[in-house]
């Protein structure tokens, strides 16, 4: 009697172990998909179309595109999001931006738009990032145009301006050096292999996904608390559906650092007008590498470093945005 009633306490426990965070992280998902029924629901972009939120069919991916000022007559601006925000944060950038005269696109890039959300991370190399904004720039009909990126869309910024320069006016990247200096220090330098030591761990299958959505994504709200409310509500709406976690953190899986190091894939000079803003109090970057993106770089340069962590625009907001239209101008 005594062994039977250990067994079934084992196996009760082992079930429990199994279906509790089963249930902390499938009864957290949002499974009605409030945030792609809400995209549903956006008109399709047209011609005529200025401001506003829309979707926009490019082949097989519809993507949720923010633009401004799409009747001006100035130059154009493409502005890339990072992990794991989406396109609202450049709400203010679009709308200055426009202001100025500006014709001026946001999007939810690949495995952010719930209609362009492939399966399997092969599907999320930065070539394949890459060719999604050129996809958007000739659906806009933007010959050349200003590329701003922040974090993940800064390293997309980046390869852009090494592998499509004709069709930049200008570079502007947030918080991520030149990606050949800062892959190759992930890989080489102690400080930054310290600090990048978290893209392991989002490498790694399924538990990124569970650290984000389990408990009703507490995590997840703790560590995107500092956006604002409305920011911060579409970001949990986006991630909290099934398979959106997924997308998105496959940017780091399809990242093979070795090889791209190795082959020194992204180590060309960039020769457009190049802005960098940063911050000193940023956790992600070690300062001793930034200085190194110089010796790539052969178009007139400009640093700003503000007393601020990785999320510049959320905390540096006029300032960030002043420099990214100064430098529009300059070019």
């Amino acid at each position: 009697m005594g062994r039977k009633y250990i067994k079934w306490t084992v196996l009760i426990i082992a079930v429990a172990l199994l279906l509790i965070p089963a249930y902390r992280y499938y009864g957290s998902i949002d499974w009605s998909k409030k945030h792609s029924a809400r995209i549903s629901e956006l008109p399709l972009l047209q011609e005529t179309d200025d401001t506003g939120e829309f979707r926009l069919q490019i082949n097989d991916f519809e993507f949720l595109v923010r633009v401004a000022g799409l009747q001006n007559e100035g130059p154009a601006v493409i502005l890339l999001h990072g992990f794991p925000e989406s396109s609202i944060m450049w709400t203010d950038l679009l709308k200055e931006a426009a202001q100025e005269g500006y014709r001026v696109v946001a999007f939810d890039q690949r495995g952010y738009s719930p209609g362009a959300r492939p399966k399997g991370i092969e599907n999320y190399h930065i070539d394949a990032l890459t060719h999604d904004v050129l996809e958007v720039a000739n659906r806009f009909d933007f010959d050349t145009f200003h590329m701003v990126g922040h974090d993940w869309g800064a390293v997309v910024s980046w390869n852009m301006a090494m592998e499509y320069p004709e069709r930049l006016h200008s570079l502007t990247a947030l918080a991520i050096p030149h990606i050949g200096v800062f892959f190759d220090a992930i890989l080489n330098h102690p400080e930054q292999q310290k600090r990048s030591g978290y893209m392991k761990k989002l490498q790694k299958p399924f538990l990124p996904e569970y650290t984000f959505i389990a408990n009703q994504q507490k995590f997840f709200k703790q560590m995107m608390a500092e956006n604002p409310k409305d920011y911060l509500e579409e970001y949990i709406a986006l991630q909290a559906e099934y398979g959106a976690a997924t997308a998105t953190i496959n940017w780091y899986r399809a990242l093979d650092l070795e090889h791209i190091v190795s082959q020194k894939i992204y180590s060309k000079t960039i020769n457009r007008p190049t802005l960098f803003i940063w911050g000193s109090e940023d956790l992600v970057i070690a300062p001793a590498i930034i200085p190194q993106q110089k010796a790539l770089i052969s178009a007139p340069y400009k640093e700003v470093v503000l007393p601020t962590g990785h999320g510049l625009i959320q905390t540096e907001k006029d300032t960030v945005i002043s420099e990214i239209l100064l430098h529009f101008k300059a070019k």
